[in-house]
């Protein structure tokens, strides 16, 4: 985008709606979504029938679920944050056992190892990928890591088998290769090495929350794996405990499972165009000096929940966060910081942290930022933000 268009599009238009950094609606519904929540619930009147435990259309979706994925099984969920939860739980975790976690993250996989009461390991992340860095979880592991739980950083595969090999050279010696459990509550719909996101590693675990790329109603989630005796401990956790053991009650609903099955129809067409703003977006932006875009590495195929950019080191903190007032105050253009290091922000993992390092993160939590992207994100509005983040960061530059 040459300096002309820019300052025309900027003279000439305004965002068609105030666009939040992370859009409170990740895909979108129509009325086939509508339909089948109101069908559902009018078969559901019957009193024999109800909504149900595990019905028809919650084993429904999670077939659709594992097929779409590859995987030998899906366990569907009341939330990404229940699912990391169990995950840990089907480990039985002790005090003294050691799950590693990239801490350029959401929090909920770290206070995850945390409620388990086992020793949190927080890792650096790669400079490039903002993926766990495969070479500093091999410095942090031990003889009493348990799991490898890598994010897949806002849309963008970790490289799962980097983890499975460094947890084969390092087995634990009671129960052999740490387990590698991927957060794919951002990733649904990506893809590695030639398979959809969720096949690789022990567990992944999914969001359908209401930003996530698809969504059950505004809450969901759900596990896949190949390992159909984990499946097994998972659905025990899941209802009560089954007939031997503890759980809780972490099951999605009937009209949730049935919305399901629409949306995870409709979610390659969703990733595809977050893809196409994605593209277009770098396209636009591929010649603005100073700005790092993301990056898609060839074995990867990148779902854009975030559109992830970086700062140049020497503006990393004060002046990122004078960009990014100046585009919400003066471009009307949100963006948000996804995520900053979380043993680094929050109190209650920092106090269970002390004294673990993570150069890396620190500097990248410092420097990115993320502006809104959406499946309906036009292109006339991407070209605004676009020339926005392009004219703010030349007048940062310029000292205007």
């Amino acid at each position: 985008m040459d300096k002309a268009l820019r300052k025309e599009i900027l003279q000439t238009r305004r965002l068609s709606r105030n666009w939040p950094a992370e859009p409170l609606l990740g895909g979108y519904y129509t009325d086939e979504e509508i339909d089948v929540v109101v069908k559902t619930i009018r078969e559901s009147m019957d009193p024999t029938v109800g909504f149900g435990f595990i019905c028809k259309e919650i084993t429904d979706f999670e077939q659709a679920f594992a097929a779409y994925c590859g995987t030998a099984d899906a366990v569907s969920i009341n939330g990404a944050g229940t699912g990391i939860d169990m995950a840990l739980m089907a480990l039985d975790l002790q005090p003294e056992d050691e799950v590693i976690v990239p801490t350029l993250n959401f929090r909920a996989a770290l206070v995850a190892v945390l409620g388990q009461n086992a020793r949190l390991v927080v890792c650096d992340v790669d400079p490039v990928t903002l993926q766990a860095d495969p070479n500093d979880v091999e410095r942090r592991i031990t003889p009493r890591t348990r799991a490898i739980f890598p994010v897949h950083m806002n849309g963008l595969s970790a490289p799962i088998d980097d983890y499975l090999e460094i947890a084969e050279r390092h087995p634990h010696p009671k129960y052999g290769p740490p387990k590698v459990i991927g957060d794919a509550a951002r990733a649904l719909g990506g893809g590695y090495k030639g398979t959809k996101i969720g096949k690789r590693g022990w567990m992944t675990v999914f969001s359908f929350h209401t930003q996530k790329n698809m969504t059950t109603l505004g809450e969901g989630g759900a596990i896949t794996t190949d390992d159909l005796e984990a499946a097994k401990r998972l659905r025990a956790l899941r209802q009560f405990g089954g007939s031997d053991g503890w759980g809780s009650n972490y099951k999605m609903t009937k009209v949730q499972a049935a919305v399901g099955l629409v949306q995870l129809r409709k979610l390659d067409s969703f990733i595809a165009a977050r893809r196409k703003v994605a593209q277009e977006r770098t396209e636009m932006l591929k010649d603005v000096e100073g700005l790092t875009l993301p990056v898609e590495p060839p074995d990867c195929y990148h779902t854009y929940y975030l559109y992830t950019c970086l700062v140049p080191k020497e503006w990393a903190g004060e002046k990122r966060d004078r960009l990014m007032a100046m585009l919400r105050e003066e471009y009307g253009v949100n963006t948000v910081v996804a995520n900053p290091p979380v043993h680094r922000v929050v109190p209650f993992v920092a106090k269970h942290t002390q004294g673990q390092e993570t150069p890396v993160a620190d500097e990248l939590g410092a420097r990115l930022f993320c502006p809104p992207t959406h499946p309906l994100m036009t292109r006339e509005e991407n070209e605004y933000i676009c020339a926005a983040i392009a004219d703010a960061m030349e007048r940062l530059r310029e000292g205007v």
